[in-house]
């Protein structure tokens, strides 16, 4: 029987989705996918107490999707049960925080460096550096804005096994293309593998990063103070101190600073409600960057 076009057309439109339909599902699977994100960023920030709502949203997506593949999760709703509920929940949200942890880069090259760059010699001292890796990063965030050389970071730890591995400069090779995507994203334009060499599933970074930094034992408890510094960095520590040991620790980080120097902290510390708040003015809220109060330029 032969059918009529008119009737051949009616069937082809009654199973295939038209264009609206199609953009409707699209619309309807964004929706829930944003949902999701919505849900995984609050129980990372009721649980963790990290709040990554306003890291810019396309880096953290990209971000956010590779933790989801490591863990190997369908949804986003999946990854943050694995969070709440999994034995190895508090491993995969350092997976997370590793995944995340530059995002501040940009900012620095945007608000810090230039003022940093007006110096014959810049001081900078990383508190409670661990590993390092944040250290390294700095120190080629430097050699790429042309003076590293003119510059020395002190690295401090107080814990010695930390500081070794900081100290070698030697990771696994598998971390390197989280690093090297970092890098990418942050307005690296070079080829990362310039940076470090490699063999036997081990990455170590190369010397010419290492000889500018100086990684040193130091308990932030009870040592002294490093003096005149331009930047301070010391990002999720504070965390684990009451505020008594807080307002210590800081008054530490406001007398190593000079006048107009930056001090760096983690995601979820801050200066409001601190003895030091008076004496520094906010540079980004977002990423907690302050300024020491005073003249930041060279004498």
């Amino acid at each position: 029987m032969k059918l009529d076009v008119r009737e051949q057309m009616s069937d082809v439109k009654k199973n295939v989705p038209l264009t609206s339909d199609i953009r409707q599902l699209t619309s309807t699977i964004d929706m829930n996918e944003k949902i999701e994100i919505d849900l995984l960023l609050a129980g990372i920030q009721k649980r963790y107490g990290y709040d990554f709502t306003h890291y810019s949203h396309a880096s953290l997506m990209r971000r956010l999707e590779k933790a989801r593949e490591q863990a190997k999760a369908m949804h986003f709703t999946e990854l943050l049960d694995k969070l709440l509920h999994d034995e190895k929940g508090d491993a995969l949200f350092e997976k997370i925080l590793e995944l995340c942890q530059l995002i501040a880069v940009t900012v620095v090259i945007e608000k810090i460096v230039p003022v940093l760059k007006t110096f014959p010699f810049v001081k900078i001292w990383h508190a409670g550096c661990a590993t390092g890796e944040e250290v390294y990063s700095m120190a080629l965030l430097l050699h790429e804005e042309g003076f590293l050389d003119r510059a020395r970071i002190y690295a401090t730890d107080f814990n010695k096994h930390s500081l070794d591995t900081a100290s070698n400069g030697v990771y696994p090779a598998k971390h390197i293309e989280t690093y090297a995507a970092n890098y990418r994203e942050s307005g690296g334009t070079r080829d990362f593998s310039d940076y470090y060499s490699d063999g036997y599933e081990l990455a170590k970074f190369k010397n010419f990063l290492k000889e500018r930094i100086t990684f040193s034992y130091h308990n932030l408890v009870t040592d002294g103070v490093f003096g005149e510094m331009n930047l301070v960095c010391c990002r999720n520590v504070l965390i684990y101190f009451d505020k008594t040991l807080q307002d210590h620790v800081l008054a530490k980080f406001t007398d190593s600073l000079r006048h107009g120097g930056f001090l760096c902290m983690g995601n979820k510390e801050s200066l409001n409600f601190t003895a030091v708040k008076k004496q520094f003015e906010t540079v980004d809220t977002k990423q907690k960057i302050y300024k020491k109060c005073g003249s930041a330029h060279a004498v």
